[in-house]
């Protein structure tokens, strides 16, 4: 079968590798870049999303953290696994009983990992790893496991193997529009196949609008921020923002310490960038918990999360994907990084 994909982000290019490896003939249609849009722009983590929970959503926090050890198997040189620590504050908004609760099932979810699970620190155990951190009503806190990667060097990875069974990519090529039948409009000239695969990430939905093609779904379109501080971060870790419910990472990458992430509506046409309230958003709940550390800010960089519609507040919406067909036209919305080979499984029984 020909299989033309739309879209050369992560979840594309995993599509076009587990297709290809079925036997089909695949081409990638990317208007930029391969991997230089919203996949090089995440946290940088394998993670079966712990906050998920919070949302009710065990199926895909299970297919997440089997998909996380399957991912610091399969590329070792790209991947590592990476233990975080969230501290629990008598201000905080969430009791050791509750983020205890939600470890035990993170745990078992997790099946027979690779990966040690979660333990208990308490707060001498924490300043004494990490003087650093806040010590003003600490009580302790979890110490778990994830996974941390280089998603741009691991992105074009995939591009690689699928390049090895077959695959022609290419870049620097706009899908114009697309239909049902087939057939797909690029800047480059029309071409026929045996199924489209639309999978444009936050584009997908536009596309099919400029198509004249109807869906059920609807995409609430999520910037996250991230920056990079210039010093050196001693250990990771999950954190609520103050005052509110939601939480935020520190993490250390090469040689950095990187914050995110923020949560802000984004407009396809307006400018995918880091602002300036989102900058001392982050700074500012950075410094609670670490007020005499240094922040000098090194870069910063954003992202469009394209989130199934379900819910006012962003934070709540479902991070579940969807995959709907319509004649030999199949769409894909939504998608996490670390279950973008899931998802490829998912497309696959659609054909």
């Amino acid at each position: 079968m020909e299989i033309g994909i739309v879209g050369g982000g992560v979840n594309g290019l995993c599509c076009a590798w587990q297709l290809a490896k079925l036997g089909h003939r695949v081409s990638v249609y990317e208007r930029g870049k391969l991997m230089r849009a919203t996949s090089c722009a995440s946290s940088k983590l394998l993670h079966g999303g712990l906050r998920y929970l919070e949302n009710g959503e065990l199926r895909l926090v299970r297919e997440s953290l089997r998909e996380r050890d399957a991912w610091l198997r399969r590329a070792p040189h790209l991947t590592e696994a990476l233990r975080l620590r969230m501290p629990l504050y008598r201000q905080g908004r969430r009791g050791r009983f509750t983020v205890g609760a939600g470890l035990f099932i993170y745990d078992r979810l997790a099946g027979r990992s690779l990966l040690p699970g979660a333990v208990w620190l308490d707060a001498a155990q924490m300043l004494a790893e990490d003087p650093g951190l806040d010590g003003d009503g600490l009580l302790g806190g979890y110490e778990f496991s994830d996974g941390r990667m280089d998603d741009y060097a691991l992105g074009v990875w995939v591009a690689e193997q699928a390049r090895t069974e077959g695959v022609e990519m290419f870049e620097d090529v706009e899908v114009l529009r697309l239909d049902t039948a087939g057939i797909i409009e690029t800047t480059a000239g029309v071409v026929r196949v045996d199924r489209v695969l639309n999978v444009a990430g936050p584009w997908a939905g536009r596309l099919l609008e400029r198509s004249g093609v109807d869906s059920p779904y609807r995409l609430d379109l999520v910037r996250g921020s991230h920056l990079l501080l210039n010093q050196a971060c001693r250990q990771a870790y999950l954190l609520e923002v103050p005052g509110e419910r939601r939480i935020f990472f520190v993490l250390p990458w090469k040689g950095q310490t990187l914050l995110g992430t923020t949560e802000v509506r984004q407009g396809l046409d307006d400018a995918i960038a880091c602002s300036d309230a989102e900058r001392d958003y982050l700074l500012a709940a950075y410094k609670r918990y670490f007020p005499n550390q240094e922040a000098t800010i090194a870069g910063r960089f954003a992202g469009v999360r394209p989130l199934i519609s379900s819910a006012a507040d962003p934070s709540r919406a479902t991070r579940e994907y969807a995959v709907h067909r319509t004649g030999q036209l199949i769409s894909v919305f939504g998608g996490k990084w670390t279950t973008a080979l899931a998802l490829a499984e998912q497309v696959a029984a659609r054909l």
